[in-house]
């Protein structure tokens, strides 16, 4: 449980930090995907949470997807930051 609590929380970092993107910049529109997918994936595992109950294998390869994506979120922001 604690490790999804720790995806929740990047999650909601990552979400909030890729919005702030400028659109002049070249990486917004690749980053606008990702942020997507992660809001989309957000409230499914905040309602793990908040169920306290087992967690069904289908969230189980939902959280490969969103490390992926997180890895993807870090890196676009990193990128766009060398931009400037």
């Amino acid at each position: 449980m604690k490790n999804i609590q720790l995806l929740v929380c990047q999650m909601k970092l990552i979400t909030e930090r890729l919005e702030k993107l400028s659109p002049d910049s070249n990486w917004a529109r690749r980053a606008s995907g990702v942020r997507g997918a992660l809001l989309k994936l957000l409230p499914e595992l905040e309602a793990v949470l908040k169920d306290d109950e087992p967690v069904e294998e289908s969230i189980y390869t939902d959280l490969d997807t969103i490390e992926y994506l997180l890895d993807c979120g870090y890196e676009f922001l990193e990128r766009a930051a060398q931009e400037y």
